[in-house]
């Protein structure tokens, strides 16, 4: 039972760092050459404009997102999801062949539903306990394959600004139009945006190519010698303790808009008050004047402004509004309360909303909520007032559709924090989709988002800081995405990576981070990182100390966690703490479920594990610096990493199984759980 305990969690602690962090393991692994290019290839820049940063990829300002569902009026959409067509490129055939191109025959590719994950196309019992197949099926393929759509566009598409919008797609894709190679993208779990305005067609058939590409894990699933591949430069760079989920898993859209565009509008509310900075950008080759009014939303009581501006070809330009808005109410998990903020573009000068809805020429709109969240001594606030977490870490992911989850399975995920009294998520380790955002905003979940910074060892560290910078990418990517939403309320560099081969060059990492996150979030949410390591040298870095604890699972004992977060908190006396993991696993088994709380995988044994560590951190002797607590995890989850094949690579440490949801003891036992300030 050691192997299945060992590796069901996240890597904790110098004892574990030999084995899982450049150990044994690393000195055996089968190692990719790094990435020959010298940076990601988004080429992430941050652009001072008008006293803000903005947020730039493959040379353009980096467009909202939000119109993956709020289609705004002014613009044409056409959702590109569906069946398209797909083959696998084992022997990377598909360059030489150019299977990119317009006038490549595919009749003979399978067709697949996308968003999708390839993972499920061909995998037996891929969501079942059963791992007699593990290592067989589509869920085992790595490296190249492809995906192609056809499509058309109404004529009214022409001399538009056109962007072509993806999502998710995991982990690397190369994308073509009409047979034109138009970019790059690196990382599975952050939407991206291409300029295809020179590359579409309409009124004629055009046609979509991605090349997608994912590392394998292993040398081999199903060896007892396998060897881990890793890539120096990735995002994670070897394997990890979750299922990195293969394809274009998320929604795929087109979307026009006038040459002239707003491109993102960035918020930040304090009592009764809004700022929106609103960024506008001339695609065109003609200097324009626009009208820009901002409508601050309805019931806020706050009035429309207006500015008149000329944009050079190809400018930027970040105009700032200041509103008072009287009769706006506080979002709060008790109350979500949201508001809508609208910015439009009316052609030429001394024109405005009083001439019709024909004369827009482009809109905007985000929801916002009011609300401030600030770091005061050793209290995490909300509003003011002092917040205790009650939270849980999960993954994106069901039995059924593997990554690329339906809208009512989110809705089916996310309303069991609801129901087990939570009132926070950790998005452990990587960002989720938008819509995950929008629920929790609407719903009252707080969250703290993440990226793919896990187990990263001191080389990658140094190669993403000094050269490579996909670390920073991400961060600033996660924090320009999801800025306006009222329901993240801090931001998380990284899980559980090295820490000890170099200190210095550790802390240029999270330094180098920190420092972009700050640079684009106008409303400066505290930062944070889900440490391994109850002594993380780096912690005075943090806004908020994060620790992943495992005392009388991994190491030590139960009782040793209370005198270890008074430590901390001695040793950082004005950071909250914030325990972002802690759990245990429990047997799958029906002879073996139950027992006594003291034996080892029953759920008894989980639940009062979990009721151990919850009591010594609500202890009210330490409520004056505890942020909160998160538990690991919601729902039983799928790994690639190596242990549990015998009953499918599924790790057992949720409140409730991966297959049917089935909650276990520790399900009523978290609900029950009361939260220290309530």
């Amino acid at each position: 039972m050691f192997r299945k305990s060992i590796y069901c969690g996240i890597v904790f602690l110098l004892l574990f760092s030999t084995l899982f962090a450049g150990g044994a393991v690393a000195n055996n692994s089968t190692t990719v050459t790094t990435n020959s290019a010298e940076r990601e290839p988004m080429n992430t820049e941050v652009h001072s404009i008008d006293g803000t940063n903005v947020l730039y990829q493959y040379g353009e300002p980096v467009p909202s997102f939000d119109t993956w569902t709020q289609e705004e009026p002014s613009r044409s959409y056409l959702s590109l999801d569906g069946k398209w067509k797909f083959s696998m490129d084992p022997d990377k055939q598909g360059m030489n062949e150019k299977w990119y191109a317009k006038e490549f025959n595919d009749a003979n590719w399978q067709s697949e539903k996308v968003p999708g994950s390839w993972d499920l196309y061909d995998t037996p019992d891929f969501g079942t306990y059963d791992g007699s197949n593990f290592g067989v099926g589509s869920a085992f393929y790595d490296g190249d394959a492809w995906f192609r759509t056809h499509f058309s566009l109404d004529a009214n598409w022409k001399n538009q600004f056109v962007k072509l919008h993806f999502l998710g797609v995991n982990y690397r894709a190369w994308v073509y139009v009409n047979g034109h190679f138009v970019g790059e993208h690196e990382g599975g779990n952050t939407p991206f945006s291409l300029n295809v305005s020179k590359y579409v067609q309409p009124g004629k058939d055009n046609v979509i190519a991605v090349r997608v590409n994912r590392r394998a894990d292993f040398d081999s699933y199903t060896s007892p010698d396998a060897k881990p591949v890793t890539n120096d430069t990735e995002l994670p760079y070897k394997p990890v303790d979750y299922w990195r989920y293969a394809g274009i898993t998320r929604s795929v859209y087109l979307e026009a808009t006038s040459q002239v565009t707003v491109s993102k509008i960035l918020t930040s509310t304090g009592d009764h008050t809004l700022t929106t900075k609103v960024v506008v950008y001339n695609h065109g080759d003609k200097q324009a004047h626009r009208q820009l009014v901002v409508n601050p939303g309805n019931q806020t009581g706050g009035k429309q402004q207006s500015r008149e501006i000329t944009l050079k070809p190809g400018e930027v330009k970040v105009v700032s509004f200041d509103f008072t808005i009287p009769n706006a109410a506080y979002w709060s998990p008790e109350s979500p309360t949201l508001y809508k903020v609208t910015a439009s573009l009316f052609k030429g000068k001394g024109q405005g909303k009083q001439n019709g809805k024909d004369s827009v020429d482009d809109s905007l709109s985000t929801n916002y909520g009011m609300r401030t969240i600030a770091v005061e001594g050793s209290k995490l606030t909300l509003n003011g007032d002092q917040l205790f977490l009650k939270g849980l870490n999960w993954h994106e992911e069901t039995a059924e559709n593997g990554k690329s989850m339906t809208i009512e399975e989110y809705d089916t995920e996310l309303n069991h924090v609801l129901n087990v009294n939570a009132n926070f998520i950790r998005n452990s380790h990587y960002n989720r989709h938008p819509y995950v955002y929008d629920f929790s905003d609407k719903n009252g979940i707080m969250v703290l988002d993440d990226v793919d910074n896990m187990w990263l060892d001191t080389k990658q560290e140094a190669l993403q800081t000094s050269s490579y910078g996909l670390s920073r990418s991400l961060v600033l990517s996660m924090a320009w995405n999801q800025i306006n939403h009222p329901s993240v309320i801090m931001w998380s560099l990284q899980n559980e990576s090295q820490i000890w081969d170099d200190e210095q060059v550790y802390r240029d990492w999270l330094a180098d981070m920190k420092s972009a996150v700050k640079s684009i979030d106008i409303q400066n949410r505290p930062v944070t990182w889900a440490s391994g390591s109850s002594w993380d040298p780096a912690y005075d870095l943090a806004d908020v100390i994060g620790l992943n604890e495992y005392f009388g699972y991994f190491y030590q004992e139960d009782k040793d966690l209370g005198t270890t977060l008074d430590a901390v908190h001695r040793n950082h006396p004005n950071k909250p703490i914030l325990i972002t993991e802690n759990g245990t696993w429990a047997h799958i088994e029906d002879e073996l479920k139950h027992g006594d709380s003291t034996q080892s995988g029953t759920e008894e044994w989980q639940s009062a594990k979990f009721l151990n560590h919850w009591n010594q951190v609500t202890d009210p002797s330490r409520l004056s610096y505890m942020a909160g607590y998160t538990f690991w995890v919601l729902k039983d989850y799928k790994t690639r990493l190596g242990y549990n094949k015998q009953i499918n690579g599924i790790s057992t440490m949720g409140l409730m199984r991966f297959d049917n949801e089935e909650p276990r003891l520790i399900y009523e036992t978290f609900k029950d759980a009361k939260n220290p300030l309530e």
